[in-house]
């Protein structure tokens, strides 16, 4: 078992239910809470215990990880009415492990720091296959000391775990990645679609560049998902339009041009607007696809 420290899970979606399985494989006393309660029956029963409120899990818990939708939703559960802050101690520690804009986790983090409450910013990258496997990427905000404290946790959860700053630079680490992700992406997608046209065996095609300079984590992941005509989520449209509409949120802040987010927000919101926002964020080829009059499918 891993020491005393008490751990608290708010958030059990596709990402949030394999985090916190992994923390309780690792050993930790870990009490939950989701807006669906449903989707907390499986830890239940592996031995989590089940509170009825964000308040109610900060009362039993040294560290309070959270992992939601969006920035509106992190804000109702750490300072809403029944939030982590009305049922944490001084010296609690919360973890947003939620993307969400940078500008309010600092708020958040400040308003935690007035009752002595210390504050992580540390999104994830990796998808559910990551979640599940515990090997996310994990980028994490916040003061060095809290950071080492919590290190042990994040490491049930992640396996390249980096402390790139103060509060907020979590957040923004993560945009990065999003940018990057998007675009890679974005090449993919169009990669296959032209190799369609080509009248190529895709396989082959995937096999030929994947090793090489043009490999990535999206090409090796979601590559072999669109040439089978996969396109369930590891991570939605809708939450990767939610991650890019921070983007270049941040961007305009910073008077920085961001064409290409900018071009692939706009192809995405074809996807959209095809009733397809719950698909795989890898259904951005649809809109190529569209373009092109050609699906991007291995011969069956």
């Amino acid at each position: 078992m891993e020491g005393e420290m008490r751990v608290g899970f708010i958030g059990l979606g596709i990402m949030g239910a394999p985090m916190a399985m992994n923390v309780l494989k690792a050993g930790y006393s870990l009490t939950v809470w989701n807006r669906t309660a449903s989707k907390g029956e499986a830890l239940r029963k592996a031995g989590a215990a089940w509170a009825e409120s964000p308040a109610s899990v900060a009362r039993n818990s040294d560290v309070v990880i959270t992992i939601v939708s969006d920035t509106p939703d992190v804000e109702e559960v750490i300072l809403g009415p029944d939030g982590v802050i009305h049922g944490a101690r001084p010296g609690t520690v919360v973890i947003d492990m939620s993307t969400i804009s940078p500008h309010a986790t600092r708020r958040i983090a400040e308003k935690l720091g007035e009752r002595g409450i210390e504050m992580l910013d540390a999104p994830v990258s990796g998808g559910d296959v990551g979640a599940q496997k515990g090997t996310l990427s994990i980028m994490v905000g916040g003061k060095e000391e809290v950071f080492q404290r919590c290190l042990p946790i994040l490491q049930a959860m992640g396996k390249r775990i980096t402390h790139v700053g103060p509060n907020g630079a979590g957040q923004f680490t993560k945009l990065v990645n999003q940018i990057i992700v998007i675009g890679n992406t974005l090449a993919m997608s169009e990669g296959l679609v032209f190799a369609a046209k080509a009248g190529l065996d895709l396989e082959k095609v995937l096999e030929a560049v994947s090793a090489g300079a043009a490999g990535s984590w999206m090409l090796s992941n979601r590559g072999p998902q669109i040439i089978h005509g996969d396109f369930r989520p590891g991570f939605t449209v809708k939450l990767q339009q939610k991650d890019v509409k921070l983007v270049l949120e941040a961007a305009r802040e910073m008077e920085v041009p961001l064409p290409g987010t900018a071009l692939i927000h706009q192809l995405y919101h074809a996807v959209e607007a095809r009733g397809l926002d719950e698909e795989g964020n890898h259904a951005l080829v649809k809109a190529l696809e569209w373009l092109a009059g050609i699906e991007a499918r291995a011969q069956e």
